[in-house]
């Protein structure tokens, strides 16, 4: 298993701040997307970014190979929603967990 950095880029840099409701309505399906992702164990991390130069998405993903890292931003709802987000996705040849996340990767 390989890590990857997932950066999820809005349609525009305004967004979520004039986001209309079909958008946060899509947005509401992306988050149940990957709190799933999050609970089997393929997400480590996954929040919002309010940076200077406009909000963005993150994920931090346990994944087989870029690939299978792809797959999970392709297969998610507010890609396929067509509104305009994209993913850039990186691999992390390394990563420091946090004790208790270090033990639960291990486990599995």
């Amino acid at each position: 298993m390989a890590y990857f950095h997932l950066k999820l880029v809005s349609p525009r840099p305004s967004f979520p701040f004039d986001a209309s409701p079909e958008e946060m309505s899509a947005m509401q399906v992306h988050a149940d997307y990957w709190r799933g992702l999050a609970e089997a164990g393929n997400a480590i991390a996954v929040g919002p970014v309010f940076a200077e130069g406009g909000a963005f998405g993150i994920a931090v993903v346990e994944a087989a190979d870029q690939a299978a890292a792809q797959a999970l931003a392709d297969d998610d709802p507010v890609i396929k929603a067509g509104f305009g987000f994209r993913f850039e996705v990186s691999p992390m040849p390394s990563i420091i967990l946090r004790k208790s996340a270090a033990d639960a990767a291990a486990a599995e």
